[in-house]
């Protein structure tokens, strides 16, 4: 008994063997989170001798980010983006931003993070709410970015409004664009932490400068 061999058309041959190099890439995986210097980081009984709690809402974020793979603009100036299937953020970038911002501000205030809950206190918490209304990264060219949020003392009325512009340049690839964006969420993390701090320091403060 004679075995029949099925011929593929070329064009088909082909198609199947990139599919199967695509399909055995692996993925990179990034993260925003980057450690705190131990000097950035200030006691947690900032101004008086009680801790500082803090709780950081979801991060707004454009739409277009709101996804696990990297999302960046081209270096000819096109209108178009590149969402990147094999370089993604450890999580849905919202997230990854929120626990990288969240980390953050505690670490150099020293801080008690209870945005996940855990609080053991009747003590105030600091409620920050945070809208990234821009994130272009560039290959080979740079990362900027623009902050807003809120600060308010679960305890009063008022509320405290900031806004933060920065960028970052930033080598080629894929790793340099990541850690530009790291060095960028650095940033805005300090910034906060520095508006917690004046926050504290004047209690009738309702805008702040960073």
């Amino acid at each position: 008994m004679k075995t029949k061999h099925l011929a593929y058309p070329a064009y088909l041959a082909a198609a199947l063997v990139a599919l199967s190099g695509c399909a055995s890439k692996p993925d990179n995986y990034y993260t925003l989170a980057s450690p705190v210097a131990a000097a950035d980081a200030a006691p947690s009984t900032i101004g008086g001798t009680a801790p500082v709690y803090i709780e950081l809402a979801p991060v707004a974020v454009p739409e277009r980010l709101a996804r696990p793979q990297m999302v960046v603009r081209r270096p000819d100036g096109s209108v178009q983006v590149d969402v990147l299937e094999q370089h993604r953020w450890a999580s849905s970038f919202e997230n990854e931003l929120r626990d990288a911002l969240a980390s953050g501000i505690a670490g150099r205030l020293g801080a008690l993070d209870v945005t996940k809950g855990g609080r053991q206190s009747s003590l105030p918490v600091w409620r920050i709410a945070v809208q990234l209304r821009q994130f272009d990264a560039v290959d080979g060219a740079r990362v900027d970015a623009s902050f807003t949020w809120t600060l308010r003392r679960s305890d009063e009325a008022r509320t405290m409004i900031c806004q933060l512009s920065l960028g970052e340049p930033v080598g080629s690839g894929m790793d340099a664009l990541a850690q530009g964006a790291q060095r960028v969420t650095s940033a805005a993390a300090g910034a906060i932490a520095r508006s917690v701090s004046a926050a504290l320091a004047n209690p009738s403060a309702t805008a702040c400068a960073t």
